[in-house]
């Protein structure tokens, strides 16, 4: 078995803190069924029945012909009409394919679960492009899948079509779980699935590939790169990604002949649904990547604070991870560090044993003693879990004038305050910003380190700050990455403004120039010394 492992999968490399099956890829530090990619050669457990299949789903658009969309599911043993078994539903990350191994569902199936997993349109066995979760194509096939289950005379049923049912998946596969429930909550009134485990997914694509229009680089070009092989996505779409990350602009189709990204992301995540006024009232257990540079542990913060209701968010439990979709950040410089110390606190393991105790309570109505719902847990660099209710700034600090060259220069830290000081949640800046060039950006982030010599990223992100046009004296508000950090005595908390970043290669200033920000203050979310 290994116990650490960093992979790439359909052209993204994402890392794994816990045991992985092998032969397969997993798509965050959770659990091998997460993210494990199909065509394993391990053999499959003789009392598991396993079952290869296709059905029919929504054509696409301008299309007449209904798509396959090709799953397998494994029956536990003991698993009858008499003594029926709650279903896991399962699928991949992006540039994936679903699971046909049943070892990799073993630890589910042994727990007495039944676990059917799936290639996404686009994807392995399937037909039809990968629209990203688009609800009126993608959430129509999970809908699909979900009237298969309720079938199954094998599984417990809590209704006519309503199976009792939960969800695992990582990134993509932490996206589908989000457009299902949320469409069966549209057209049903009711989410159907009983509990999600959703892990290093998104709130908002476009907020995630592009935060202020400023286009994460590396993670546009990996992600259009994956679909080539198997032409997962649109032409179009495709080709906008690429420009995007050739211009240093999300395209919104003011260009003729160019695909308005925004407009096509608008639908595909739990945002969209938070604003036609839906919550899932199930409970939810979310993984987040404190080191995602793609879907940043931000995203997840959001999920927890507005996808889910408030009675929902007292059965739901929040873990933030070291790990997720991770590349080098050399400059400014992060951390390299793969870890789940907060699975490890509540269920004595990885998050794959903190799922099945969470499924076993949340699905079985039995007492397995875990603790922490209600709550946010959220690991360090430092391998230390904090766990806090709330995330909201909560200290502010003052200072004074922070400023940053623009297309190139080093990263300049700022010290905020000393060590012994605990911080976990969302910072965010406040400021009159000034910025004389034309399309003037620099990034911001929190560092820790013993002086201004050595400070370097609290965990691997920074955020944008976008204008466009000169400004002069123009109050604003600059949202910084979610951190976990404790800053022991000795070390110091900096925020690092910088011009450039890796993450963002390419889409700094078009021109030099300087970005300052007079009367700066930092909020921070403070949880204690």
């Amino acid at each position: 078995m290994l116990t650490r492992t960093a992979r790439l999968l359909g052209g993204v490399l994402v890392t794994s803190a816990l045991a992985a099956v092998p032969g397969t890829a997993t798509a965050a530090p959770a659990s091998a069924a997460a993210g494990v990619a199909a065509g394993s050669a391990a053999a499959r457990p003789a009392a598991v029945t396993t079952v290869d299949g296709c059905l029919k789903s929504k054509p696409e658009p301008g299309e007449k012909a209904r798509i396959d969309l090709c799953y397998t599911y494994f029956k536990p043993a003991g698993a009858t009409r008499k003594r029926p078994v709650p279903m896991i539903m399962h699928s991949h990350g992006w540039g994936g394919s679903r699971t046909e191994s049943a070892r990799a569902f073993q630890d589910f199936t042994d727990a007495g679960y039944g676990v059917i997993s799936f290639d996404q349109r686009g994807w392995g066995d399937s037909g039809g492009h990968a629209h990203v979760e688009d609800p009126r194509l993608e959430g129509v096939d999970v809908r699909k899948l979900v009237r298969l289950v309720s079938r199954l005379r094998w599984v417990q049923q809590d209704g006519r079509g309503d199976p009792r049912l939960g969800a695992i998946g990582g990134s993509y596969g932490g996206g589908y779980q989000f457009v299902g429930a949320f469409e069966e909550l549209r057209v049903k009134g009711k989410p159907v699935f009983d509990a999600l485990a959703p892990q290093i997914t998104w709130n908002d694509v476009t907020d995630s590939l592009a935060p202020q229009g400023v286009v994460r680089t590396e993670w546009a070009l990996l992600l259009s790169a994956a679909s080539v092989p198997s032409d997962a996505l649109e032409p179009s779409v495709y080709k906008a990604l690429a420009e995007g990350a050739a211009t240093g602009t999300f395209p919104d189709g003011s260009l003729p002949g160019t695909e308005d990204l925004v407009t096509y992301f608008e639908k595909n995540g739990p945002r969209w649904h938070v604003e036609h006024g839906r919550r899932l009232p199930i409970p939810v257990l979310f993984g987040q990547g404190t080191t995602d540079g793609l879907f940043p542990l931000e995203q997840g913060l959001t999920n927890w604070r507005t996808a889910i209701t408030k009675r929902a968010r007292k059965q739901s439990i929040f873990v933030g991870y070291n790990g997720g979709h991770v590349l080098p950040a050399v400059l400014p410089a992060g951390v390299d560090v793969t870890s789940d110390p907060c699975s490890r606190r509540l269920a004595g393991g990885d998050f794959e044993k903190l799922s099945i105790r969470f499924f076993d309570e949340q699905l079985k109505g039995r007492d397995r003693g875990l603790r922490g719902y209600g709550r946010l847990h959220l690991a360090t660099a430092a391998d230390d879990c904090v766990t806090v209710k709330k995330v909201k700034a909560t200290r502010s600090v003052d200072l004074g004038t922070v400023a940053s060259t623009t297309a190139a220069g080093a990263p300049i830290p700022y010290e905020i305050a000393e060590g012994p000081l605990t911080v976990a949640g969302t910072p965010y800046l406040t400021g009159d910003v000034t910025a004389l060039g034309v399309q003037n950006r620099a990034f911001y982030g929190l560092a820790i380190g013993s002086s201004p010599l050595d400070a370097h990223l609290v965990q691997n992100n920074v955020l944008p700050l976008s204008e466009d046009l000169p400004v002069t004296g123009v109050q604003r508000r600059i949202d910084l990455p979610s951190v976990s950090v404790k800053v022991p005595k000795g070390q110091h908390l900096y925020l690092l403004a910088s011009p450039i970043s890796d993450t963002f290669v390419a889409m700094g200033s078009r021109v030099p120039g300087l970005v300052t920000i007079a009367d700066t203050t930092v909020h921070l979310p403070v949880v204690g010394r």
